[in-house]
């Protein structure tokens, strides 16, 4: 039954908001915010990633931008109700500015905000040719020297970079770099992604053998494609470089494999940048206007040194350079680190025929993938979650919502409930010797990845092998290595373990 009290609230506190932004009242408008309220700005005002605080952190962001963005027209999302629970009212909205349309969410306690968000989603006049603005793809009727969809594409990729130059440069063919050619291909940006691998998704192919994505397929769309409704929950690497592929060619983003960028600078008085290419051995200079820089925050290898490497007789290699556990049948391993890519490496290492051992540095947190995805992510990202109406663009929304400094307010509990279901489990790891964590206040995963990017690992099946001591653990720092072992200092009594 539609509450109407909770609607007609929302909308009364809307319609004060667009009554003082349209009056350039800054100080009635900032009244509207608690004490202890947050907005949070994806472009849309601000025209960056902006979190704001209270009502002067509302106050001094409208000083800046008010004029230059008028932001206005807040009103509740059309099929939207909002909902009221435990106090907080949450609501769905819409807007715009002076130059594009955005939506939302608001979150109200005590009749004032309490957090706001606001996402920019497009440009007036450059909207992309979605539904109704489709393009027709034939062209109907008659005339001499017509070209072909595919005649004009090829031009196209022979001119952008050499006879024309593109306005946007992006640096990382991963997914990152693939989404954004695609949102800027569809607002019609002239555009190049460069990549130093050979082919689109190699980035994932090149990985070990093993790998599967750990989160959840509802997690991980890309814009305008989605993934089928039959894809698995978790895709494994090599279905997911395919993917990538494939999505580069259908999205017609402007691709340049086997290119890296050698240099690059800026020039104030033009505006442009000056960027030095190696494309497969030739040398390209662009001149962009905008060039991003979409490399991931795991793509460089950090590689320890440690005394006495150069004297091993082993091998040694990170991470990203290992292939897989088929040569290492009947050897000993020893995997330095506890992290995802250990834990995943150390289990097929065993399922292989290795003898492997993991030297444990520091504590490390662990959530089992399955109550992750129950208590963690079912709300929003799931089978259960898209039926409820919440469905991965709304998740994401909800998720960035809420402003950081508050965010373990809201996983704290989850945690709890996940450390208190599977205690069993982690009284297991405990007993075999591991050093467990819940991130710096209790708030688990998601905090410890925001602040650190390390530092844990979801559970997929290796923390049995540690608790069942197939894969046996070692604790402390590495000390040295020799001709033929590891030397692990341990960090409680000063042992030295030598790992042969």
């Amino acid at each position: 039954m539609l509450d109407s009290t909770v609607v007609n609230q929302t909308q009364e506190v809307l319609d004060s908001l667009n009554d003082a932004l349209a009056q350039g009242d800054i100080e009635r408008a900032a009244a509207l915010f608690a004490t202890d309220s947050y907005w949070r700005d994806l472009v849309a005002v601000s025209w960056n990633l902006k979190t704001v605080e209270g009502p002067a952190g509302v106050a001094d962001l409208l000083s800046h931008q008010l004029a230059h963005t008028r932001p206005g027209n807040f009103t509740i999302q059309p099929g939207e109700v909002p909902a009221e629970e435990g106090g907080v009212v949450t609501a769905w909205i819409t807007f715009e500015t002076a130059v594009g349309r955005g939506w939302g969410l608001m979150r109200l306690r005590d009749g004032k905000i309490w957090t706001l968000l606001t996402a920019l989603q497009e440009l007036k006049g450059f909207e992309e040719p979605r539904g109704t603005r489709r393009p027709m793809g034939a062209e109907h009727g008659a005339r001499k020297d017509r070209s072909s969809w595919k005649e004009r594409r090829e031009a196209e990729q022979a001119e952008l970079g050499i006879t024309t130059q593109p306005y946007a440069l992006i640096v990382g063919g991963g997914q990152g770099g693939i989404a954004l050619g695609a949102r800027l291909r569809q607002m019609g940006v002239p555009a190049i992604v460069l990549d130093k691998h050979d082919r689109p998704g190699d980035q994932w192919r090149s990985r070990y053998k093993s790998l599967c994505l750990h989160d959840p397929i509802w997690y991980d769309h890309l814009p305008y494609i989605k993934f089928p409704d039959n894809w698995p929950v978790f895709t494994p690497k090599d279905k997911v470089g395919d993917w990538l592929e494939m999505y580069t060619k259908v999205m017609e983003i402007n691709y340049w494999s086997r290119s890296e960028v050698t240099r690059a600078s800026f020039d104030e008085a033009s505006g442009t940048w000056t960027v030095e290419v190696n494309r497969d051995g030739t040398r390209v200079t662009l001149h962009p206007t905008q060039l991003v820089l979409a490399t991931g925050m795991s793509g460089k290898p950090n590689m320890p040194r440690f005394p006495g490497m150069e004297r091993f007789k082993g091998t040694i290699q990170h991470s990203s350079q290992h292939k897989g556990p088929d040569e290492w049948a009947g050897k000993k391993a020893v995997v330095i680190g506890s992290n995802n890519s250990a834990h995943d490496i150390c289990a097929a290492l065993w399922e292989g025929g290795a003898d492997v051992t993991m030297v444990q540095r520091s504590s490390t947190h662990i959530v089992r993938s399955d109550s992750l995805m129950e208590i963690g992510l079912g709300a929003l990202y799931s089978e259960q979650a898209l039926a409820n109406g919440i469905t991965t663009e709304k998740a994401d929304m909800i998720f960035a919502s809420l402003p950081y400094k508050i965010m373990h307010e809201f996983q704290i509990p989850l945690y709890d409930k996940m450390r208190e279901r599977d205690a069993e489990f982690y009284a297991g790891l405990e007993k075999a010797g591991f050093d467990l964590d819940w991130g710096d206040d209790g708030s688990g995963l998601f905090l410890k990845y925001l602040r650190r990017g390390s530092g844990y690992y979801i559970d997929v099946g290796a923390s049995q092998l540690i608790i069942d001591g197939e894969v046996k653990l070692a604790k402390g720092g590495i000390d040295h290595f020799e001709e033929d072992a590891v030397v692990s200092c341990c960090r409680f009594r000063g042992q030295r373990v030598k790992l042969t």
